[in-house]
């Protein structure tokens, strides 16, 4: 039976699902894409008496990393990030805050990660997958033994991430999934950073993007 229990929550304004990966033999927690609701999801975790261990995001728009310093910084973990998402972060531009977010801020990460490096994390092994095409440096974490991934903005149920924003390449985006997320095994759980959780088979089978 698997260690890993997910709590989903939604935040912010465009319902970002926010995730605990809780390893339910320690207690301990990975947050990830807490992108609102610091004080609600700081109380989330005291509910439940967890033990936070890191913040993982997948890309630095608003809707995913704003509470992500003000739970970090309450907890006193560190924030993950891949490492070419640092301009995404650092500019308002580039992270929505200003546009759609409405006041413009910068974000920040302490821990930078590379494409397929495997991280110890929560007693989880976790991957990282590079999926650039939402953003620049946007990036998928896939606990392998859990057959679980979570992918942020890249692969939604039926569809992929918006690519009209700065920076964002639908080819980049598409090349991304198939070669990142696609080609794990058919019963792996998404789960998505919009809307509801699905598996890599039905992706395959009834994503109109392939």
């Amino acid at each position: 039976m698997s260690k890993l229990k997910v709590n989903q929550y939604q935040v912010g304004p465009v319902c970002t699902n926010c995730y605990f990966a809780i390893n339910t033999e320690t207690k301990e927690v990975l947050l990830i894409d807490p992108g609102d609701g610091a004080e609600y999801l700081i109380e989330m975790v005291e509910k439940e008496s967890l033990k936070p261990v890191a913040v993982l995001l997948t890309h630095g728009h608003f809707d995913h990393a704003t509470a992500a310093e003000e739970v970090a910084k309450h907890f006193g973990i560190s924030v993950y990030a891949h490492e070419k998402e640092k301009e995404t972060l650092l500019d308002p531009r580039l992270n929505l805050s200003g546009s759609m977010g409405g006041k413009s801020l910068v974000y920040h990460a302490d821990c930078f990660v590379k494409d397929e490096e495997m991280l110890d994390l929560a007693g989880f092994s976790i991957r990282v997958l590079y999926t650039p095409g939402h953003t620049v440096g946007g990036c998928c974490y896939y606990f392998i033994k859990e057959n679980v991934v979570f992918s942020g903005d890249s692969l939604f149920c039926g569809s992929i991430g918006r690519t009209d924003f700065p920076k964002g390449s639908m080819s980049d985006l598409v090349r991304s999934v198939k070669d990142k997320l696609l080609v794990l095994p058919d019963y792996v759980k998404v789960y998505p950073g919009h809307d509801m959780e699905t598996t890599i088979e039905q992706e395959k089978t009834y994503n109109p993007y392939f």
